[in-house]
This record gives structure tokens, sequence and C-alpha cells, in this order.
């Protein structure tokens, strides 16, 4: 049951690259491989949260019921997707804070160029957000 679960997700991961490769020959609109692309998303990880993906299975583990297994298995599934969250969600913050600040820092840098120094400050605060997700994802997966 959980490779074809899998296999579903696959598919629907990559689904909006098909839908690219149709729209660059009929030249309709990106926004339906965008929307496919956000159900596709969300609904991978409302699967992924009712199965239960992940958890660790050993040999030396002490024998547990099948209730305390299965808490364990969400457990750990909820920990990759809060930490996949985090990664994904402050790298896209990032990248559109420092498009915006990197665009009005050349711009203010070509008028004068002692602004160069505060222009650069702000783009790194920018890039910052990025390194707190990393940062956060990496505390919610070895704690």
């Amino acid at each position: 049951m959980k490779y074809l679960a899998l296999l579903v997700a696959t598919f629907a991961m990559l689904s909006p690259l098909f839908l690219v490769g149709i729209r660059k020959y009929t030249g309709t609109q990106a926004k339906r491989a965008l929307g496919t692309n956000i159900i596709a998303f969300f609904g991978c990880l409302v699967m992924a949260t009712v199965l239960g993906f992940g958890g660790s299975a050993s040999a030396a583990a002490p024998v547990m019921d099948t209730a305390a297994q299965a808490a364990s298995g969400m457990a750990d599934g909820m920990k990759y997707i809060g930490s996949a969250l985090a990664v994904g969600l402050s790298g896209i913050g990032g990248g559109i804070a420092v498009s915006a600040a990197a665009s009005s820092a050349l711009g203010a840098i070509s008028e004068n160029d002692k602004n160069f120094g505060k222009a650069l400050i702000f783009v790194g605060l920018a890039e910052g957000v990025a390194l707190y997700g990393l940062i956060v994802a990496l505390l919610l997966l070895f704690t």
C-alpha cells in the first residue's frame, strides 16, 4: 500500500512538468501548472500525514506495541515535514527578499557609490532569512 501511495505522490509532484511541456506547444498560461503543483504538494502533505511516512525501524530496538510504533512513525514523519517546510518556505521568502533588496541596492549604488556598504548590509539581512530556516530545520531533525 505504501508503495502505491509513494508512486501516486511521485506522479502528482511530477505532473506539472508535463503541463509545462504541453504549454510550450500550445501557448496556454502557466497558471494551470502552478495550481496543479500547489494542489499536488498539499495532497502529498496530507497523504504523508495520514499514512505516517517516516519512522525508523531497527533490529536492536525493543519491541513496541502497534499503537506506540504508529505514534513514533507519525512523530518522525511530522518532524521531516516540518523541517522541509521550514527550509522551503524560508528559501522562498529569502529569494523574494533578496530580489527586491538587490535590485534596489544596484539602483542606489548606480546613483551614489557611497551607498555600497548600506546596500550590502540590507542584502545580507535578506539572505539571513533562509539561513534561519535551515537552522530551524536542523534543530527539528536532530533534537
